[in-house]
């Protein structure tokens, strides 16, 4: 069996392991938090566990959709995370997690897409709605970009916050999933949901690209803030998607999950997407490694940044230049990129960073062989952060199914 294969085996059993009556485990290690079912874990793994045509997995896919939905806030928001034995509910730290509820209508339409479980849709369309109904309000301004407070998403413990692209790209895709489910359930489109995915999706393209662009596009949603972000791309050649922008103005460093997610959700186009791959191989790219940081370059203690990066964790500071959102180079982030390249047709840098991955995820303390842990540490690359990440086990899932046809995001309407 090859090394890629034996790989494959692994992340499954670990996905096995992390599926439990109440759904989808973090991690299956005995620390902090991990052994819960998760908002966005859970609904990541659980489009992996999709992608694996495994029955059991895809009935945890289930499983974890109903935790999620039974502990629900009393305003719709769905869980940041839930400890199945003692019953503890958390909708985030010092802010709410806005992404839980993105991977979640995102699951919820990807399950039902798999499954042509119509049933689900009726019996859940009010909790659905009721998620629909909060991110609107979260809007604040109903000008149609989420408004993200800062560590109100995965980047728990960095400094962006405002319109964050990685949200909005995820808020887009949520709508694909809602529209094409009320179509199902309704027999009817839901116009003003149709309205605002395309308005949504303007938004997107006009806001956050700039570079090599000509004139102004039609979309911009706030004069001075787009003339400051054509002024971060001049000074720091920014050759990728800016990732985000607030009253503040915009923030430049890539955003690794930002950039992939772009043209995996249908919003990139050729140029837009080999410009990205350029600057990646050119200037974020460890090529040892073949790995995705979260975020480049890295803030160190001599960036006038560091001093909110310091202020901003939960408990004990994690990021430290090359570890954790600061440089830290993650399994995850890589396998949904080779992904995105083999969907592309890129298939031989597919299997560079699947290759990548495999690297990443073999890498273990001791006698065990597949670590699966959160994230290599961006100089010394060696494994970090929580082991037997069931989330880590996606990517690898997602990059290998995604290297023999099989798009992360599936698009097909069940006749069922």
């Amino acid at each position: 069996m090859s090394l890629q294969e034996t790989g494959y085996t692994a992340a499954m059993e670990l996905l096995r392991d992390c599926n439990t009556e109440e759904g989808f485990l973090a991690s299956t290690a005995d620390r902090a938090n991990y052994r819960r079912i998760w908002g966005r874990d859970g609904c990541l793994t659980g489009i992996a566990a999709l992608l694996s045509d495994d029955d059991e997995l895809i009935e945890g896919v289930r499983r974890t959709l109903v935790t999620l939905i039974r502990n629900q806030g009393p305003h719709g928001e769905i869980p940041s995370n839930v400890d199945p034995h003692s019953g503890r509910v958390s909708y985030g730290g010092t802010a709410g997690r806005v992404d839980a509820n993105l991977w979640f209508l995102i699951a919820c339409g990807q399950y039902w897409r798999k499954t042509g479980s119509t049933a689900f849709i009726e019996e859940f369309w009010k909790n659905i709605e009721q998620v629909r109904y909060l991110l609107g309000a979260w809007e604040y301004n109903n000008r149609g970009l989420l408004y993200i407070p800062l560590t109100g998403d995965w980047a728990d413990e960095y400094i962006q916050n405002g319109y964050v692209l990685y949200d909005q790209l995820l808020y887009f895709q949520s709508q694909v999933e809602l529209s094409d489910m009320y179509q199902k359930k309704f027999g009817d489109s839901d116009h003003v949901l149709r309205d605002r995915l395309a308005r949504l999706k303007h938004l997107i393209r006009d806001n956050y690209w700039f570079y090599r662009e000509e004139g102004r596009p039609d979309n911009i949603y706030h004069d001075i803030l787009y003339e400051k972000g054509r002024e971060k791309v001049k000074k720091h050649d920014c050759r990728y998607w800016m990732p985000f922008f607030s009253p503040g103005g915009y923030g430049y460093r890539f955003d690794g999950m930002a950039n992939v997610l772009v043209s995996l959700v249908g919003l990139g186009n050729p140029d837009r997407s080999d410009s990205v791959d350029q600057y990646m191989a050119e200037e974020v790219v460890d090529q040892e490694m073949m790995l995705v940081p979260a975020f480049h370059p890295v803030i160190s203690p001599r960036d006038e940044d560091w001093a909110d990066l310091k202020m901003t964790f939960s408990n004990t500071f994690k990021n430290k230049p090359y570890e954790y959102h600061n440089g830290g180079l993650w399994p995850v982030i890589t396998g949904l990129y080779a992904a995105d390249l083999a969907m592309r047709g890129k298939k031989k840098e597919a299997e560079a960073f699947f290759n990548g991955v495999i690297r990443a995820t073999r890498m273990a303390p001791g006698e065990e062989e597949w670590g699966f842990f959160e994230y290599i540490h961006g100089r010394e690359h060696r494994p970090c952060g929580t082991p037997r990440l069931a989330w880590s086990a996606a990517g690898l899932i997602m990059a290998r199914q995604a290297l023999r046809g099989k798009p992360v995001f599936c698009r097909e309407i069940p006749n069922s």
